[in-house]
């Protein structure tokens, strides 16, 4: 065998090898970003969890708690209250309009649904006559879907009306077709998750990818114009992405995070 040969060997042989590594090296790096992001995604949807767990904590008690066994117990076995608004619109002689609002307790319910549950209601825009619903309790609706056939005031046509909201339906107001209703009446009433319902409340105060590591959690008081008012952060204390770091000026490349010691605001770096 010639040098030529031998060479030409050696080079072939050094470059599947070479190959092999490029390839395995830009392969591991597209699965580790992959991973951060998936890793990241866990760890903001339960700091969403937290943040608003803490918030209806906040409406029941007065202040946030730094106990995880107390918040996870106030998530999984308490009970809040279920308030009704109602809202009515009368319009005065000068063109002004004067909106009474009305906030009633009708039973309670349990925290987690408030937590991860958003309910809302449909309320006609304007006043005019109703002509019957094209839903019912119990459906599933989307945004944009028909929601009720109406003809205002000052038009001549029946139109139909969308959901501007998806949701489920749990409420249909007793209305019968032809009849005059005003503007802000309400006509179906709806929830929908805001928050990842899969996530594990027992290990809430678990951050993902961390090895068992606990949120960093901090609750206090500050002055706003003579009164104390109860602030809140909570971090990841071990960023899995290497880039997050406590020092970077741009909070969206520190550590995940939400609130303030020294600020009454609840925003997510993430965010």
């Amino acid at each position: 065998m010639n040098l030529t040969r031998i060479l030409s060997i050696v080079f072939f042989a050094t470059s599947l090898g070479l190959g092999y590594y490029l390839f395995h090296t830009i392969n591991s790096t597209i699965q580790f970003k992959a991973a951060i992001v998936d890793t990241e995604k866990q760890i903001t949807d339960k700091l969403s969890i937290i943040r608003e767990a803490e918030k209806v904590y906040l409406s029941q008690f007065g202040h946030y708690t730094a106990n995880w066994d107390s918040l996870i117990n106030f998530i999984e076995n308490e009970k809040v209250p279920i308030t009704i608004r109602t809202e009515k619109i009368t319009q005065l002689s000068y063109g002004e309009e004067q909106v009474e609002v009305q906030v009633d307790t009708i039973g309670y319910m349990p925290a987690k649904d408030r937590i991860f549950k958003k309910t809302f209601t449909m309320n006609v825009s304007t006043e005019g006559t109703f002509y019957g619903f094209l839903a019912k309790a119990g459906d599933y609706v989307l945004q944009g879907s028909p929601a009720y056939r109406f003809k205002p005031a000052e038009k001549e046509k029946i139109e139909v009306y969308p959901f501007t909201e998806q949701g489920t339906i749990t409420g249909v107001a007793e209305i019968a077709p032809g009849t005059e209703v005003g503007r802000g009446t309400t006509l179906y009433n709806l929830w929908e998750y805001t928050l990842n319902p899969a996530v594990d409340i027992k290990t809430l105060a678990i951050v993902p990818g961390s090895n068992g590591k606990k949120f960093d959690i901090y609750v206090g008081k500050i002055d706003r114009n003579t009164v104390k008012v109860s602030v809140i952060e909570v971090r990841d204390p071990s960023p899995i992405n290497p880039e997050r770091k406590a020092t970077n000026e741009a909070k969206n490349r520190q550590p995940l995070f939400f609130g303030s010691r020294v600020d009454v605001g609840t925003g997510g770096n993430w965010e």
